[in-house]
């Protein structure tokens, strides 16, 4: 299944994002490391008309995935084996309509804090590549990384975290599937933390 789904990069120029898929040109939504790929596999079967795209660069995961690719029948899925940034940079602008960057790596030294997913640089390449009014939403149960996103997000003049109050960030959204690092964390005595950030609109 792998090599029909799997995404492969241009020599140069943007990713061809109307050939991904079988549909006429799609909403499309982007998963930056989709784990064992319960998430993206729900909301793929869950919004058919949708196009999704997966990143994740372990194989496991990607084997998971493809397993509930095939016992779901879904053909809205697409598939980067490699660093979500590779094709972040060669996705055209404002072509994603959401972003998900769930419970990523935290890194937790100090030394290792600019291996980070969500930094300045990042969410710079997101708002290039994001349709105005798209969401962002991001989750960890790291107390240390929440501070460190809502940071960078909050700073970042293309974004608007829109909690308005204290269960926006604290609970699930009802549209938002659980993760096995939810239930992970749940079960380890942690509380994750679910942020859902706007792409402001462009300005001219």
């Amino acid at each position: 299944m792998l090599p029909h789904l799997a995404i492969s990069l241009p020599e140069s120029g943007p990713l061809d994002i109307n050939a991904l898929f079988e549909m006429a040109r799609p909403p499309i939504w982007l998963e930056v490391g989709f784990g064992g790929g319960e998430h993206l596999a729900q909301l793929a079967e869950q919004y058919p008309p949708i196009g999704f795209i997966g990143c994740e660069v372990f194989e496991n995961g990607i084997v998971k995935l493809l397993a509930q690719i095939e016992q779901r029948r879904l053909n809205n899925i697409r598939i980067f084996a490699d660093d979500a940034r590779l094709i972040v940079a060669t996705l055209p602008p404002a072509s994603i309509d959401r972003v998900f960057v769930l419970f990523p790596d935290p890194w937790p030294k100090r030394r290792q804090h600019k291996r980070r997913i969500v930094s300045r640089a990042t969410l710079d390449d997101l708002a290039e590549i994001m349709t105005d009014n798209a969401e962002l939403r991001l989750a960890t149960d790291e107390s240390d990384y929440l501070c460190w996103m809502l940071e960078r997000v909050t700073a970042h003049p293309a974004f608007e975290w829109l909690a308005r109050r204290p269960g926006d960030w604290r609970e699930r959204p009802p549209d938002w599937p659980p993760t096995r690092y939810e239930q992970k964390a749940r079960a380890a005595g942690r509380s994750p933390a679910f942020l859902r950030v706007r792409r402001r609109p462009r300005i001219g």
